[in-house]
């Protein structure tokens, strides 16, 4: 059984000291994983919170899903098919769903889920994912046909994504949205057990899951915000996985007796997400800015090199990728960008600089390299650091300064969720307000075509880097470290899912 963490041994583990890893015990069906962060809440399409689609499809099913080498692939839903127009998606479920009350699922709950809880006007961040949804037709349990107002290509891709998640109908509409996030139901391997907000989250199996039975019966989830102490937890032996530690802490621990350790590439980017307003309203300032960071000795310095350095809001092996697009550390071109402005190491322009600490490895310690960066140049950065939650609500609240560190999650890879999620201004994902390049940006959501499509959104990418609109810096690495004999599969986009566990 796992023991509750101990602040004794964190404390010890903290200052270094040698601690034996607690055996297994035999036939243990149990895991307990160390996160960096809690959900939003227990509504899955409230609010979209990357870090917690890894929990939420412990919880609740998507339509479709992704292969670990992220292919589009069924779920309940076990046929799609997409209108040459765009405008149209046909989709047939399977007929055997039981949501944790024993409640069929059927087309209603997909017609309830995506369009009927937006209509009545609860304000849900699947509204905007799904926002020109008009309607869903439901000619039988197993069949439903979304409509959109517009051409909607990626509908499939976002139905594997951020906040789709199918949810009761029938109990939700019964107990209403605050008691449902008291005591959610969904269809998914685990079932909800415990949870204590921004403390702990414990799941039982669902013996009664549609799909593949889960290998444990238990999950339990300690949200750890501080690193150090994830650090401390697993090297104690109270935690079996952590995610997102400090590389050279990944490394050290994967040399202690018992422990593995994995420092593995996902599709999320690491990037500054900019204003165009404020000081970072000159374009000479951005641009120095950008031209101002060695991302080379970021990935030494912070990811051992694993983490690619990029030109564009786009990893290498994605759609959207360009290989011949470069943008150059420059530093001598940042000071003449500057001093074309008026500014200069002398006569520094200030802007203000966000941060999360812990929330993916290294963040913090690489926001303070960066200000160092600009420092040598002319700008002088304002650094504060802000919790991974704040994040969303100063996004959406239009508060975020000229620039903000942050791991951009996109687990399907598409070029339509890198840069026209980062750059519409009519969404709340984006500081970027600009409504010249929106214009094109919006526009480009609705071409059909493939081909025109990607190279629409290569084109995107390239202007708005060239004129200092998006900043990607690497491609996000996770570290992982857990007990040797806990296995469980790897996602290229960076899921740890509980389901997928095995103590071997």
């Amino acid at each position: 059984m796992q023991l509750p963490l101990s602040r004794r041994l964190l404390l010890a583990s903290a200052a270094g000291a040698s601690l034996p890893l607690p055996a297994l015990a035999a036939g243990q069906d149990s895991a307990t994983m160390g996160w960096p962060s809690d959900v939003p809440g227990w509504d899955p399409t409230l609010r979209f919170a990357p870090d917690a689609q890894g929990i939420y499809k412990m919880v609740f099913d998507q339509p479709l899903t992704q292969s670990p080498h992220l292919k589009l692939i069924a779920n309940v839903v076990t046929k799609w098919q997409l209108a040459p127009d765009g405008k149209t998606l046909d989709l047939e479920l399977r007929p055997d769903v039981t949501f944790h009350d024993g409640a069929k699922m059927t087309s209603e709950d997909i017609r309830y889920t995506f369009f009927e809880r937006v209509k009545s006007g609860e304000n849900l961040d699947i509204s905007k994912s799904f926002r020109t949804l008009v309607g869903v037709d439901t000619p039988s349990p197993t069949h439903a046909v979304m409509h959109f107002s517009q051409a909607f290509p990626t509908a499939p891709v976002w139905l594997a994504f951020l906040g789709s998640f199918v949810l009761p109908k029938e109990y939700l509409s019964k107990v209403g949205a605050a008691e449902f996030q008291k005591k959610p139901i969904g269809s998914g391997p685990f079932k909800l057990a415990e949870y204590e907000i921004n403390a702990r989250i414990v799941l039982e199996r669902n013996d009664k899951y549609w799909g593949p039975k889960p290998a444990l019966r238990r999950i339990t989830i300690e949200i750890i915000k501080d690193p150090s102490a994830r650090v401390a937890a697993i090297q104690s032996g109270q935690l079996d996985l952590t995610v997102n530690v400090p590389v050279r802490e990944a490394q050290r621990l994967g040399h202690i007796p018992g422990l593995a350790s994995e420092l593995d590439p996902i599709t999320r980017i690491i990037l500054l997400q900019v204003r165009n307003d404020r000081n970072f309203s000159d374009e000479n300032v951005r641009l120095a800015a950008h031209h101002a960071i060695d991302k080379a000795a970021l990935s030494k310095a912070f990811y051992g090199g694993a983490a690619v350095p990029l030109s564009l809001p786009a990893p290498p092996g994605s759609p959207g990728y360009v290989p011949g697009f470069h943008f150059a550390y420059d530093p001598k071109l940042a000071m003449q960008l500057l001093a074309k402005s008026g500014y200069g190491p002398k006569n520094p322009i200030k802007i203000g600089f966000d941060t999360t600490n812990g929330q993916f490895p290294s963040d913090y310690d690489m926001a303070r390299a960066i200000a160092a960066m600009w420092k040598k140049v002319g700008i002088e950065a304002d650094l504060k650091v802000i919790e991974y939650a704040q994040y969303f609500e100063l996004n959406r609240g239009d508060k975020l300064p000229e620039a903000t560190l942050y791991s951009f999650d996109n687990a399907t890879g598409d070029p339509e969720i890198y840069a026209g999620y980062l750059l519409n201004p009519h969404l709340p994902f984006s500081p970027w307000k600009d409504p010249v390049l929106g214009k094109r940006v919006v526009a480009q959501f609705t071409v059909t075509n493939e081909a025109e499509r990607i190279a629409g959104w290569k084109k995107i990418e390239e202007d708005a880097v060239n004129m200092g609109a998006c900043m990607p810096l690497l491609q996000s690495v996770i570290t992982l470290v857990r007990k040797k004999n806990l296995s469980y599969t790897r996602y290229g986009n960076g899921w740890v899912l509980g389901q997928t566990f095995r103590w071997t």
